[in-house]
């Protein structure tokens, strides 16, 4: 019983249930202040810590990395349920965060703490990490050269307390630092963005081997290849569980059960979004008439379309295809990480 013990704790990573979606991936993006708020705040991220990786000592404090004689990187370690959000998005937003041609430092801060770095933790993350940075050197984006190097995951050290979550403890000194450095006019100049708690637009979306390995043949077809699925033969249309509906791609919240009615079509129906700044409308001229399609935000999923002859609480039915959505049992919603949506419902507990 102890052994078995044991074998658990090793392998949860101090977590007693690891799910066989969630894996860890470790960034250096130079100062990790500015790399905690990016991540924390994506659907499917679980988990972000503060801490020093790829130096010679064991368990340095704040002081010794900033030294340089460690050789740690200022790192984050982000937990991530893979069924939510893929390594490519997670990628996506670390890029996006950081000047990767800057082989000294992160703006302002310079030496070997603050250089940029992803660490690996498995053949799969270095394969996608190095096409991501050669598609971004390729992109023309950029005149320099990508410096930020790939290296395989070494020993992680949680730093000490009080730089966690330094976003939210010390807002005032945090955004002071990140716009002084010139972290904040850089990402704006770069991409366009530089509010912490924006996910980026493409952050959740895999790349399109990934998706193929993910999803079921018809949930690849009707999502990205613009299909639509049988009625009455598909996995939502007569769902009465309460419960919210997300992006079976991306994980963004979508539809709840509150608002879904018996449409008599044999696909599911709602009379409005749950986030409606998550599903977008777009003029659909296939099949010789004109429609209003409707597509998820960040996953740029096919949904269904929407229509005028819906109950008089909006006039609206949006009827979408069960194959682009994953149901979120109400009891669920917690640990799944919407707990937010709890309090929708008449009895949350």
């Amino acid at each position: 019983m102890i052994f078995c013990l044991l074998v658990l704790l090793i392998y949860s990573d101090g977590d007693l249930a690891w799910g066989d979606d969630i894996e860890k991936a470790t960034f250096a993006g130079g100062c990790f202040w500015c790399m905690e708020a990016p991540f924390e705040e994506l659907n499917g991220v679980m988990d972000v810590v503060l801490g020093y990786t790829g130096g010679v000592s064991k368990d340095p404090t704040y002081e010794e990395v900033c030294s340089g004689r460690t050789g740690h990187y200022e790192a984050v370690r982000v937990k991530f349920d893979l069924s939510q959000i893929s390594y490519s998005g997670l990628l996506n937003v670390f890029w996006r965060q950081i000047d990767p041609t800057d082989p000294l430092g992160q703006f302002v801060d310079k030496g070997s703490q603050y250089k940029t770095a992803i660490f690996y933790h498995d053949e799969k993350q270095k394969a996608l990490a190095a096409k991501s940075k050669t598609e971004l050197q390729n992109s023309g984006k950029f005149d320099d050269n990508i410096a930020t190097e790939i290296l395989e995951v070494s020993e992680f050290y949680k730093a000490e307390e009080y730089h966690q979550n330094y976003y939210k403890t010390c807002p005032i000194r945090y955004k002071s630092y990140k716009k002084g450095s010139g972290r904040e006019d850089y990402i704006e100049n770069t991409w366009g963005e530089t509010n912490d708690d924006m996910p980026i637009k493409e952050n959740a979306r895999p790349l399109e081997e990934e998706l193929k390995n993910k999803l079921t043949s018809i949930q690849y077809k009707v999502t990205q290849k613009n299909d639509t699925e049988p009625a009455f033969n598909n996995e939502y249309w007569n769902n009465k569980k309460k419960g919210i509906y997300v992006d079976i791609v991306s994980g963004e919240p979508l539809f709840i059960s509150t608002d879904k009615f018996e449409s008599g079509t044999g696909w599911p129906s709602f009379t409005k979004p749950l986030e409606s700044e998550n599903v977008v409308e777009k003029t659909d001229r296939g099949l010789f008439m004109v429609r209003t399609e409707v597509r998820s935000q960040k996953g740029d999923s096919h949904l269904g379309h929407v229509f005028n002859d819906g109950p008089s609480s909006t006039g609206l039915r949006y009827c979408i295809n069960s194959a682009a959505l994953k149901f979120i049992p109400k009891e669920d919603l917690e640990k799944e990480g919407y707990g937010k949506y709890l309090p929708f419902f008449s009895n949350p507990s």
